[in-house]
């Protein structure tokens, strides 16, 4: 971690913190909510190690990275302009690089994918399927999240501005950090209104052995600084995002994958995802899937939980691509 190289890059009109380290082709690591460039530190380490130069940006709106104020800020289309700006920036010798991406990461590696294909060599996605909405396109995705678990479904909590904040401000930083990154629970984050994560306040989370006070210490320094809002206005884009998608309605994904689950991860029980993954729904869409691996007794946090897995992982299939 020591000799990780910490530097700020112009792109796309905001001011991007990356954390890169090693020589050699470039791996491009996205990383989810509520996370960091940090979530990768152990595939940094590692595939560092191993000949490739890991390249893992705090994404817009997290850690070190600018926050625009304005909620639109914050549609697959700007965070994937951030990237290719950030690609110009850091690695405009290698005409296609590596791609991991971890949820809202996956997603906008997805996207990426889509809109650049031509910069991307090969991809390994975890969590987030190619269509983490499969079952009523007739519905926005947030009406058919609303209509299927009710309006207390963490994301169509998250939609109105300024109110979960406020909520997840009571709870205070470190104590939402760990709720989340220690939630287990294979089904829906659900968060009544005024309840919190339904633990009495005084409730005591005990950290799996993943999960350092030290790395929580490193997420709250960074979160109390920019808040939760940056975050949280990805969830607010999620309809915006399939109307300006349109033009790629049918698309397929024409990149080498790999796609890596947890089977206690909330979003394996989605509407429709363990079909799609299964019944060739995935395949369909990404015909050069190459591999899908469930992992037993694995969360949402794939990456910190199992880091050397998930790093072999990545080396293996991306050595096939080299």
């Amino acid at each position: 971690m020591e000799d990780i190289r910490h530097r700020t890059v112009n792109v796309n009109g905001i001011k991007m913190h990356v954390a890169e380290k090693g020589e050699g082709p470039v791996i491009l690591f996205l990383h989810g909510f509520p996370e960091l460039w940090y979530s990768w530190r152990h595939q940094i380490t590692a595939l560092s190690q191993l000949g490739y130069r890991a390249v893992a940006p705090d994404l817009r709106g997290y850690g070190d990275t600018d926050a625009p104020e304005p909620v639109r800020s914050y549609t697959c289309f700007h965070v994937v302009g951030d990237l290719i700006g950030l690609l110009d920036a850091v690695a405009a010798d290698q005409e296609k690089v590596f791609v991991v991406g971890h949820d809202w990461g996956a997603l906008i590696a997805w996207c990426l994918c889509l809109f650049r294909p031509d910069r991307v060599k090969a991809l390994v996605n975890l969590s987030v399927v190619f269509n983490p909405f499969p079952v009523d396109s007739t519905k926005k995705p947030i009406e058919g999240l609303r209509a299927y678990y009710g309006d207390d479904y963490y994301m169509c909590r998250f939609q109105e501005p300024g109110e979960i904040e406020a909520e997840l401000a009571q709870i205070g930083t470190e104590k939402v950090l760990k709720e989340i990154l220690t939630y287990r629970t294979p089904g829906p984050l659900i968060l009544p209104k005024g309840k919190g994560f339904g633990h009495p306040p005084d409730f005591q989370i005990t950290l799996p052995s993943w999960l350092s006070e030290e790395d929580i210490k490193y997420y709250t320094s960074k979160f109390e600084k920019k808040g939760f809002t940056g975050g949280i206005n990805y969830y607010r884009n999620i309809d915006l995002n399939r109307e300006l998608m349109a033009p790629w309605a049918g698309s397929k994904v024409k990149i080498p994958v790999k796609f890596i689950l947890g089977d206690l991860d909330l979003t394996y029980y989605m509407p429709g995802t363990k079909e799609y993954i299964h019944d060739g729904g995935f395949k369909r869409d990404v015909p050069f899937l190459e591999d899908v691996v469930i992992m037993e007794g694995v969360g949402h946090f794939i990456n910190q939980e199992k880091g050397d897995e998930i790093s072999k992982h990545i080396y293996d299939f991306f050595q096939k691509h080299f």
